[in-house]
């Protein structure tokens, strides 16, 4: 069904993420004791350039430092907004990822960007991607709250175009490739490859070539991402904080403080040894002309229980 819905659409949709895993890299400044210059620097940024509020009703941040006190279960929504796009402000990529320190894991639901739902704030049903364009974070994080019965504690907003810059700073980074394509004037052979930033970009957009539609592009995603982390975590690239923050101030906003930000990697870090993604099953249908991904309340639920397990 993704296969077809593909074939359909003329215009390329790009669905691909870039996780507050990343930030959480900027953390290890302070653990191998940088200086105070640098640890300032790195608050400063967050706390002036990344940080974005959201109405203390979407929101309970004191429910959420009790669970962080108690290692609970923390969700952050991941919302990727594509600069390129045609209709400013949809976001192309919607992840749920749960911080499990009871499981050592990191767990990503993704929700497909026509999945059609009830827009929480106007009362009707549409696509779950239009709620960031009609009300921004507060409509979004509402709305994937009360499709899946959750609590959102955090969000992060992401311009897709940052990747390459990121990639070409900390990397090239090294992914296995499991099927070979090419893409955007990119050849990428079957096994270790070495991207670059543009590289990257091409690598994950793929689609209409991979049988397995978004779901073999959510693999790939998943790669770049711990592609990431692994290359940001080497010492020589902590050396050049200052101009990972300049990337990540330029491209991520989210309402965690520097103070937030360093409880998680305290508390959470162990949870980054483990990473499981799933994307919520469904079907295509068209409903007065306009394509919606339908998802039944069974595959709700489950998706429900995967993340408050």
């Amino acid at each position: 069904m993704e296969k077809n819905h593909a074939n359909k659409k003329k215009n390329k949709k790009k669905w691909w993420i870039l996780t507050p895993i990343i930030i959480l890299l900027i953390l290890l400044v302070s653990i191998v004791g940088y200086g105070f210059h640098l640890y300032t620097e790195v608050k400063n940024n967050i706390d002036d350039n990344m940080h974005e509020q959201v109405s203390d009703h979407v929101i309970d941040t004191e429910k959420t430092k009790e669970k962080i006190e108690n290692k609970d279960n923390i969700n952050i929504l991941l919302l990727g907004i594509d600069s390129e796009s045609s209709v400013s402000g949809r976001s192309d990529a919607i992840i749920v990822m749960t911080l499990n320190p009871n499981e050592d894991k990191i767990q990503l639901v993704s929700i497909p960007r026509d999945t059609r739902v009830t827009i929480v704030g106007r009362g009707e049903e549409d696509k779950i991607n239009h709620a960031h364009a009609f009300g921004g974070p507060d409509m979004a994080i509402e709305t994937v709250e009360s499709f899946l019965d959750i609590d959102i504690d955090y969000f992060a907003r992401v311009n897709m175009d940052g990747m390459a810059e990121l990639v070409d700073l900390v990397g090239p980074i090294t992914v296995n490739n499991e099927l070979a394509f090419s893409q955007g004037g990119d050849t990428f052979p079957l096994g270790d490859i070495t991207l670059t930033g543009p590289e990257t970009m091409n690598f994950v957009r793929m689609r209409k070539e991979d049988p397995r539609g978004d779901f073999g592009r959510t693999e790939r995603q998943r790669k770049v991402i711990e592609g990431i982390v692994a290359e940001g975590a080497k010492i020589e690239n902590i050396t050049r904080i200052s101009d990972l923050l300049d990337v990540l101030g330029d491209n991520v906003s989210t309402n965690m403080t520097f103070s937030d930000m360093t409880s998680l990697f305290q508390d959470y870090r162990q949870t980054a040894s483990n990473f499981e993604d799933y994307q919520m099953q469904g079907s295509g249908t068209m409903i007065n002309g306009i394509y919606y991904y339908i998802v039944t309340e069974d595959e709700i639920n489950r998706v429900h229980d995967l993340i408050e397990s």
